[in-house]
Parts: structure tokens; sequence; C-alpha cells
């Protein structure tokens, strides 16, 4: 009773003192401070972690590293570098801290005494080394990098081949196989592989030649992951078993023997994704994530295990409707702890590994991280909510309770500022479900009043919006907007059903999702509901650009990075697998491509629109916008193109978004009636303030 008591006060809004406060404004989002990487030492007493910066008039931004007991108490930060200090990891002894820095010769590893003194730099390579991990005697590191196959271990030999293809007189993209390029990153023959540094010798080994990922490729600059095994004889990797991975999802775990050379794949008979695995402490089980349709990217993630000692294999999530996200071992190997998107939130669990039996710890709203201590005694989180900025915070086990917050890195911007709460509502569908959407009101609300609104429609499009603090949710209120933030049918969270529904019908009950929970707030008595705008990002752009094709309900439309011409998008996208399951097949195979693409419908375009885009966006191109951008323009719609010249998929959060936020607050002040933009957008521009 005391435990569900306590939640109650913890979250309740923030803002109940919110008259005393001033409004949210975009400067305000760059005051507060990231947390992340959360890492306890191995005797379980104290915890290392990187505190993330950003100065908006510098257009700068740094990490450090902090370190604290496990209480709280003993605060103070480790590193000033202001090249950026990140990716901590305790010695095996638990003595000191590696970490990546590019202080000095780039990307390298550095070590920190933990109980004080210099950080000094371990390494020296010509390549980036991108994750490492101690070797579990202490002798050195594994890690990953990009590397030309020819060169492997000779790190000079690649650095010798990148410069020459960046620097030559003729700059160019050679390509012999799909896949040549991924986020916005060319490969250029690049490959993921996996090295050994030994710090005796400064000896670097290729423990995965050859000419593919090892381990494979994950989007956005990272990998499908690698473990030691707790004796430092084996690695555990995931693998592409076949070439063709720009049009699968399967990936398979493999064992690879550092002392004999051989390998054994666990995963083989299933032909969908299995990566990220994690070796037990006690090194009998191997944990991985799993989905079983293959090409599917969006099918529920699961965690599985394989047994050594046995050699059986056992999903333990599969009667859990819920995608799981990240996990970790329990220090006596018998049970595992993971987080999963659930109906907004993102909860920690702990499953127990022979009886499969599994219960929720901990639901702090949004967990963004979290680590089990050694001694298994307690967990740290990092944790928001829509009207919390993140901070660490850590409940005891096994039973998940006496919550308390540790550090206060943001209280004093929620201390000064309204940062706003949202409120959860559950809207009825035609489709026969009941939306689920948060609705944040705008600082110095009263009912009394009408507002304009903003409809938000989420990319992915199977992901779900989370009560998690986000900078829009906060930037649109603070200038006088309410906001809505509906999960329609394609979000996680809400079983693998309701994810599935969105694919081969993007146009259908999203659209009327959407529509129907507009149509519900439009009635709330404090709604002007001639002053509704519509905006989304990626697939929530798509649905812009469809909506633009089919109702003028709204009086101003934001479509970012939006799909238009869907036979276009695919000939352009890197990851074929996805508009394939998405959209039938190829356009040569389904109707799909020649009945829900927005481009059918510019003669219907009337609405107002905003188009944003980067021009390094592999995965949807910026071509799309331009294309839509066109058809605004010759419709002779109102309109306006941002293209940002070096930003994919998703704009810069600290060189691109203030940016971003202005041309909004100015694109919506126009058509709905909000507070204007801080900065002139064309100003900004054409001075390049916040370059």
């Amino acid at each position: 009773m005391k435990k569900i008591v306590f939640l109650i006060l913890l979250l309740l809004p923030v803002a109940l003192f919110a008259a005393e406060k001033r409004a949210f404004r975009i400067a305000d989002l760059y005051a507060l401070k990231s947390i992340s990487d959360i890492q306890i030492s191995p005797d379980s007493k104290r915890v290392c972690f990187v505190v993330g910066s950003q100065d908006l008039a510098k257009s700068e931004r740094n990490s450090d590293l902090w370190l604290m007991n496990l209480d709280g108490s003993g605060l103070r930060q480790l590193t000033f570098s202001p090249q950026g200090d990140y990716h901590p990891r305790w010695s095996p002894d638990g003595q000191s801290i590696a970490f990546l820095s590019s202080r000095d010769q780039g990307v390298q590893i550095w070590l920190l005494p933990a109980d004080g003194g210099e950080a000094r730099r371990l390494t020296g390579l010509d390549i980036t080394p991108e994750d490492p991990e101690w070797l579990p005697d202490g002798s050195g590191f594994i890690f990953t990098s990009m590397v030309y196959p020819e060169c492997g271990a000779d790190d000079t030999c690649s650095k010798k081949i990148l410069e020459a293809m960046e620097e030559g007189p003729v700059q160019v993209h050679l390509a012999d196989r799909l896949f040549y390029r991924h986020w916005t990153w060319w490969r250029d023959g690049r490959v993921i592989h996996t090295l050994k540094y030994t710090l005796a010798d400064s000896q670097l080994t290729d423990l995965t030649p050859g000419g593919i990922d090892q381990p494979a490729d994950a989007g956005a600059g990272g990998h499908a992951g690698f473990s030691i095994s707790p004796d430092g004889r084996e690695l555990a990797l995931a693998l592409h078993p076949d070439r063709n991975d720009y049009e699968t999802t399967d990936k398979d775990v493999w064992i690879k023997s550092l002392v004999k050379g051989d390998s054994l794949n666990l995963t083989d008979e299933n032909s969908a994704f299995d990566a990220q695995p994690a070796w037990s402490p006690d090194g009998r089980y191997i944990a991985w994530l799993m989905q079983v349709v293959p090409v599917y990217e969006s099918d529920r993630m699961r965690l599985a295990f394989y047994d050594r000692l046995t050699g059986s294999r056992r999903v333990l999530t599969e009667a859990f409707d819920h995608p799981v996200n990240a996990y970790q071992w329990a220090s006596d190997s018998r049970s595992l702890y993971f987080t999963a998107d659930v109906r907004g939130h993102v909860p920690l669990y702990q499953v127990d590994l022979q009886k499969g039996a599994i219960r929720q710890l901990l639901d702090l709203r949004h967990i963004t991280g979290f680590q089990v201590a050694p001694d298994g005694k307690s967990v740290l989180c990092t944790r928001t909510s829509v009207g919390e900025p993140v901070e660490i915070w850590r409940a005891d086990l096994p039973k998940g309770d006496k919550i308390r917050r540790l550090t206060d890195f943001n209280q004093e911007v929620a201390g000064e500022v309204d940062i706003r709460p949202a409120e959860e509502l559950w809207i009825p569908s035609p489709t026969g479900q009941l939306i689920h959407t948060f609705v944040v009101k705008p600082h110095g609300f009263d009912p009394a009043k009408k507002y304009p609104l903003i409809i938000n429609v989420h990319g992915g499009p199977q992901m779900q919006w989370a009560d998690g603090f986000r900078g829009d949710w906060q930037v649109y209120p603070g200038a006088g907007y309410i906001v809505a933030y509906p999960n329609p049918h394609g979000s996680t969270g809400y079983g693998q059903e309701f994810t599935l529904a969105i694919s081969k019908d993007w146009a259908g009950k999203v659209y009327e999702d959407v529509m129907a929970v507009t149509d519900s707030l439009a009635r709330l008595p404090y709604v002007d509901a001639e002053r509704m705008g519509a905006m989304g990002w990626s697939y929530g752009g798509y649905m812009m650009m469809w909506l633009e094709g089919h109702t003028t309900r709204f009086k101003a439309i934001a479509a970012m990075m939006g799909v238009y011409n869907l036979t276009a998008m695919y000939g352009t996208t890197e990851e074929l697998w996805f508009p394939e399951f998405d959209l039938g097949g190829t356009p040569w195979e389904s109707p799909l491509y020649n009945q829900i693409s927005p481009n059918l419908y510019v003669k219907n375009f009337k609405t107002p629109c905003l188009v944003i885009t980067g021009e390094k966006d592999f995965r949807v191109s910026y071509t799309q916008s331009l294309e839509f951008f066109t058809g605004l323009q010759k419709m002779g719609v109102p309109s306006r193109l941002i293209v940002f010249e070096n930003d994919g998929h998703w704009p810069d959060g600290l060189k691109s978004m203030p940016l971003y936020y202005n041309a909004h607050l100015d694109w919506f002040h126009r058509y709905l009636g909000g507070e204007p933009a801080p900065w002139d957008v064309q100003k900004m521009v054409r001075n390049q303030i916040f370059k």
C-alpha cells in the first residue's frame, strides 16, 4: 500500500504551481542535461554515468563522466574534456574506468583511476574503436570498427584507403551490390569487424576477418551485438547468414571460439531476426533477442536463451504480448531483467529462467536505461515522464520498492520553467478500438478559454508515443498550443495484432484513428475547432501528405521526412525488407504502390503545408519531399520547403533543431494564431544563426 501511495505522489502532475513558473521556450530545452549509460562498479558500491550538455549559442555539445555512490552520495564530476567523454566501463578489478574520448588522436580508449587521478590514453589506433568491452582478465579489450576487408587488423591500411577516397582529386562512391549506404553513411567497401586489443603489447587482432559485417549492421551507426564469455575464451555475436542483407531481417547468433577458432550457429533454424546476445554471469547460458516472422522488422521482439549444458533453446516471453527492449542478466544467472513498450509506458520486468514467470518490477512512466547492481540488491534507472526531465532513480530488489531519485541535474530548470505534464485519453475510433492519446495543455491553461490544437502522428510506423520527456511536447505548449499525440493502429505496446494492423494498410485504419481523435478533441470546450493543425515525421510525414489530399479539416500541416511517392521511395531506400513487407512486395508485384501513394491525390491539395527534409536521408530520400513541395506549389497551396543539407532522417539535435522548432512555430502562428516564433526563420537561414 505504501508503494502505491508513493507512486501516486511521484507521478502527480509536476506543474501544480505552474502559474509561478514561466513558459517553456526553445532555449530551455538546451539548458537541460542528458543522463545515460549507467555503469555500476563490480563491488556494487559506486556508479559511473555520462552527463551530456549543450551550448545553444555556440552550437556545441559535450559529455563528461560522473561518479557517485549507489545511495546518491559523493557525487562528483570525473572528466572535464571539451572533446567529450563517453562509454564508461569498469575494469574487472573495479579500480579504474575505461572510456572513449576524442581528446587526442581521434577517438581512442582512455583509462581513469576510479579514486582520482589523471586519465591516460591506452590506444593510438588509426581506426575508430566502437563499444569496447574489457576482457574478463583485464588484459585488454574487444571492440568493433569499420575496416576494409583486405586490411583487417592493419589499422593504418584502412586509414590510408579512407583518406585517399575522401581527399583524392575525384570524389566518388562505388558499389557492386545493394546496401551500399545506410542511414547517413556510405559503405565504400568497408565492413564491421570485431577486434581484440591487448594492453601488454599493443597488439591488434582481427577476430572476424572476411568481407561481411561481423557483427551484423543494425543501423544508425550501431551493430547487432557481441558478448564475451566470462572465461574470455569465446565470443557470441550476431551475423547475417546471407549476402542479401538489404532485403532480409534474418540474423543468427553464433558462438566463436577465441582459442580453437571453431564456430557454432545457435539459431540457424530461425529465418527471422536473432541478435544482441549476452552471456550469463556463470557462463552456462546465452540470451538474445529474437523475432519469428521473416522480413518483418516490427515483429514483436522476444527474449530467448540457449543452455550450453543441455543444448536446449527456449523463448521466455512468447506469452508476453509486448516488444522487449533492453535486457540484463541477474547476477545469479537465474533470471533476466528487461524493459518493454507497454501502453505508452516503458516499465521494468523480471523473468524467471526456469519457470518462465514474468513480473513487473517498476513502472516509472518511461525507463530509458537501467542496470541491476552485481550484488542483486538494487536497480538504477534513468527515467522520465512528459513533465519530468531525465534523472537517475534507484529501487531496492527483489521487490522493486523504496523508490527514490538520486540526482537533480535538471531540477533547477524544472523549478523555474513550466514543464507541462500529459493527460491520457482513450478515444473511440470507427475501427472499433480505443486510441490511447496523450494531451499536453499549454502554459497558463484556462479551461474557460479556447486554444489552437496540433495533432502529431508518430513515425516508425511501428512505435509508440510514450510518457517520456521530449522537446516538442514542451516547445509548442510553451507557445500556447494544445498538442495531442495519438497511438493509432501500428503502434507498439498494445499487442502484436494492433501493431501488425498497419502493414499493407498505411492509409486505412490509421487515417480513421487520426480523424476520430481530431473530431473528439475538437469537441472539448477549450479546443478551438477552427484552429487545428497536424504534423508528423517519417511515416507521420506520409500521413500528413495523405491528409493533404483527403481532408480540409486542418488549417495548417507540417510534413517532415515523409513518404510521398511509394514507387520512387522503394527505389531509393536502403532497407528493402521494410517496404517489401509493409507494402506487400515490390512495386511490380504489389498494387498498393499505386493505391495508397499520396502523390496520386495532388489535385486535392489545399491546406497550407510546411515541408522539411534532410539531404542525407537515405531511409526516405529527400527527393520525396521535393516532389511533394512541387505538387503543393503547382496547386497554388501556400507552402515552404526546408532542406537540411547535412542531416539524414533525423535533423541534428543542436545545429538543426532550433531552426526546425522556429519554423514550426512560425508556420502554425501564421495559420493557427499561436504565439510567434522567437526568431525570424528567414533571418535564421540567411545569417546562419545556430549554424
